[in-house]
């Protein structure tokens, strides 16, 4: 592997998108003043600034140097129907119109009949809404924790949780995935948090034979997401079911990514696996911001008045906020009743968004691969992770190889290729990001052209 510099790609690239994007430019310069880098998230803060949308509207956002720009982050992969879906946009502006949709402080019909959908579609027994993927994953633990008493936890390598305590070890890859992500956290959390390996069912079983009598729970993603957008083998997912029943650990499955993307409920019943507890967030919000945590009654019940509030789950001032619930029923209505006609488009649609971008890096002699890609359990993904390994033939199934620097060529996925195609005003995130039904085959043409001529860009530097 010869040794690949940048630097000067980098420079190229920022000046020409500084010319491309003045306006956008000028507001990060206020922007960084008050603003921590510039934003509110690290993911949107992209070198060397980002574009400032102005609007969105299906497969497209605008931004302030009125430049359409195709998108495939798509809210964080959250807009399966593209941004701002009439269906979900004219059910709110008909709310306000009748003086209903801000925060009240009061329970509604509205968040009864999403929890009914959501447990008729995910075979889950309750509910309890919160208003991100980052507190409902840290409620499903501490209800865990709670009612096994136990104290460890365990999770996959390279698999976001969220940002909170249990969360930030073993994300970000460090010569493997055990070290913790963040300053500031308990020592304790170091000890607490075990880490094992996605896709390595051997190495599984050898965790839960060490720590299984002690583990609260075993949380991971059956479609993992920073750790390649990338779906669990089969046999994985069935003998972590099998392992958490045998150690009396709590099995949940984090489906805020892969929840309602890959039909109209969660990807863990297409396994024939049900989890002790799941998350929910992103997808089944129609844009807005709602989550959930379902799953087995008795252990939602902790945080109920039958126990005396024994887990204090309160889901925060906005859970199931009434303009938050009035998109959610919405939107979930939608998926349910058109369910035959969404998720095979998707699946169409994602295989061609891939079939075009390999097409024109491999036009242009240059290696790519999506990570996953020869795993066949759970086809039909909309979901994609470009890979530029610095070999040919490897399996590329695992975050330890997807996430590799010395494996797989990150600054070029993460950085250069994303830079690079802003310029052609397209928009990716991880390599590339989601395909959702506002999609056209035209703007999969012209993500395959723009990528041809990144190619070219990029190949005297290769």
């Amino acid at each position: 592997m010869k040794s690949r510099d940048y630097s000067q790609l980098m420079q190229e690239l920022s000046e020409a998108y500084a010319h491309h994007s003045p306006r956008s430019a000028a507001i990060h310069q206020t922007a960084v003043q008050y603003l921590v880098d510039g934003g509110s998230n690290a993911l949107r803060t992209i070198e060397p600034f980002p574009p400032r949308i102005i609007a969105a509207r299906g497969a497209y956002v605008t931004d302030e140097d009125q430049h359409q720009i195709l998108d495939f982050w798509q809210g964080h992969y959250a807009n399966l129907l593209g941004h701002n879906p009439e269906v979900v946009t004219r059910a709110l502006s008909e709310a306000f119109a009748n003086g209903f949709g801000l925060q009240t402080g009061f329970t509604d019909l509205l968040q009864v009949e999403v929890a009914e959908m959501l447990c008729r579609q995910t075979g889950a027994e309750q509910v309890r809404f919160t208003t991100s993927g980052t507190l409902a994953t840290m409620y499903a633990m501490m209800l865990a924790k709670a009612f096994t008493g136990r104290n460890l936890f365990m999770k996959v390598g390279g698999g976001w949780h969220g940002g909170h305590l249990w969360g930030l070890k073993g994300v970000g890859y460090h010569e493997g995935f055990k070290e913790a992500d963040s300053a500031g956290l308990p020592a304790s959390v170091m000890k607490e948090v075990v880490i094992t390996q996605f896709n390595n069912t051997e190495q599984l079983e050898k965790d839960f034979h060490r720590y299984g009598n002690k583990l609260a729970c075993f949380i991971m993603e059956p479609v993992i997401g920073a750790g390649g957008l990338m779906p669990a083998r089969r046999e994985y997912i069935q003998r972590a079911r099998e392992l958490s029943e045998h150690y009396g650990v709590i099995l949940i499955f984090d489906e805020v990514i892969s929840g309602f993307r890959y039909r109209a409920g969660n990807v863990a019943a297409l396994y024939r696996v049900q989890p002790d507890l799941m998350t929910l967030g992103k997808a089944i919000g129609g844009g807005m911001p709602v989550a959930a945590v379902a799953g087995r009654r008795e252990l939602l019940q902790l945080a109920g008045s039958e126990h005396g509030g024994k887990v204090k789950f309160q889901g925060g001032t906005y859970a199931a906020h009434p303009a938050a619930m009035i998109a959610a029923k919405v939107f979930l209505q939608y998926l349910i009743e058109n369910e035959t006609q969404i998720y095979p488009r998707l699946a169409e649609l994602g295989a061609k968004t891939r079939k075009v971008v390999t097409h024109a890096f491999e036009e242009e002699g240059i290696h790519v691969r999506f990570a996953g890609d020869r795993l066949t359990d759970l086809p039909g993904s909309s979901l994609h992770m470009l890979l530029f390994p610095y070999q040919e033939g490897l399996e590329l199934s695992t975050p330890e190889e997807v996430r590799n620097p010395h494996v797989c060529d990150i600054t070029l996925s993460e950085k250069v290729l994303q830079l690079a195609l802003l310029l052609e005003d397209v928009f990716i995130m991880h390599g590339l990001g989601c395909t959702t039904l506002a999609h056209t085959e035209a703007d999969l043409e012209y993500l395959g052209e723009a990528c041809r001529r990144v190619a070219r860009r990029i190949k005297p530097y290769l």
